[in-house]
């Protein structure tokens, strides 16, 4: 068993790279979001 089976991704496959990747796109995305929309809102830039 893969340590990240373990504690929340208690599911088979949660270490597959593919998940990884998607997981990180998205959170990344979201991050990178706010980032632009707390900047165009603070200082109406664009």
């Amino acid at each position: 068993m893969s340590d990240l089976n373990r504690g929340i991704m208690k599911f088979e496959g949660a270490d597959k790279p593919f998940l990884v990747a998607v997981s990180a796109f998205l959170v990344l995305g979201a991050i990178t979001a706010l980032i632009i929309w707390a900047l165009k809102t603070a200082y109406t830039v664009g």
